[in-house]
């Protein structure tokens, strides 16, 4: 598989990635800091929608129902060198389903995961599961 994506900015303004039919538009600019996702921020959405994506996706695999599910990211910024230190995220999934088996859902994402494995070969990640 290939994956694509075209971003543009332009001096004094924001920015903006255009994938497939959709457009991000992200802060460049210490005017947006409080309105707008910067890149890090893009970054932990793109892990977040990995995670939510294989939730799906082994819905179907491991044969359970769930009505919803809902991610909450967070991480730290170091400054020499600047980068992330450890992510954390906490996944709640929404079922009353006796087939959802968290502890094997848990292995399959952190196993399969395209964007979790690319993270956790430069970031230590710790993520927890419960089911609501």
């Amino acid at each position: 598989m290939k994956y694509f994506s075209k971003a543009s900015s332009s001096s004094k303004n924001n920015a903006s990635i255009k994938i497939k039919d959709s457009q991000i538009i992200f802060g460049t600019t210490p005017e947006s800091n409080d309105s707008l996702p910067n890149p890090a921020e893009l970054f932990l959405g793109s892990f977040s929608a990995c995670i939510l994506k294989n939730v799906e996706r082994f819905s179907i695999l491991m044969n359970f129902n769930y009505s919803n599910a809902e991610i909450i990211v967070s991480t730290t910024r170091l400054e020499k060198p600047p980068r992330l230190d450890k992510i954390n995220y906490e996944l709640t999934i929404y079922s009353q389903d006796n087939n959802l088996n968290i502890s094997l859902l848990k292995k399959n994402i952190e196993k399969f995961g395209t964007i979790f494995n690319t993270v956790k070969s430069s970031c230590f990640i710790v993520g927890e599961i419960k089911k609501c």
